[in-house]
């Protein structure tokens, strides 16, 4: 027979902590940590985008693309860290909407990619809506807090990533 205190010990079905709690609080594991609030931050971003038509991962890729424009298709799916597939149907969706266009380069090169005048525009419709979001993620934290995370979050990355690029991830 269990005790009293076993019992309550262990959760029962139906009742899964909330974030912040047990497991998904500051004891649990680094990774699931992460991967939990990449998913809560997603959601948000999801749900701040939806109403303009627009994914996340197209905000993404129209992010990078007017960061680094010019560049070639494949040079854009390793930094969005997506399939070359997905990218492609991303910029198909994005260029057919009028926010990205390719230009034939000249012979021997990759085609290029660039934000449309109608892609800055929605870009700043996009920052409207998501400034929000990252000043809700740095909610709480002074600028050497903050400073200390994105350090640390670079440090993550570039650890895991090794001598290559991280793995896409759709």
């Amino acid at each position: 027979m269990k005790s009293k205190a076993a019992s309550s010990a262990s959760p029962r079905a139906g009742d899964l902590p909330r974030p912040g709690e047990r497991k998904r609080g500051v004891d649990g594991y680094l990774g699931y940590l992460l991967r939990q609030a990449n998913a809560a931050s997603s959601h948000a971003l999801q749900q701040a985008l939806a109403d303009l038509g627009l994914t996340a991962p197209q905000f993404l890729v129209l992010t990078l693309v007017k960061a680094y424009p010019g560049q070639p298709a494949a040079q854009i799916a390793r930094l969005a860290l997506l399939t070359p597939q997905t990218l492609t149907v991303i910029v198909r969706n994005l260029e057919r909407d009028g926010a990205l266009s390719r230009t034939a380069p000249a012979a021997g090169r990759a085609i290029s990619l660039n934000v449309t005048p109608a892609g800055e525009a929605l870009l700043v419709q996009c920052r409207a809506r998501t400034a929000p979001l990252e000043a809700r993620m740095a909610a709480g934290l002074s600028p050497e807090e903050e400073s200390v995370v994105r350090r640390w979050l670079v440090r993550v990355a570039t650890e895991f990533a090794g001598d290559g690029d991280i793995a896409p991830l759709a």
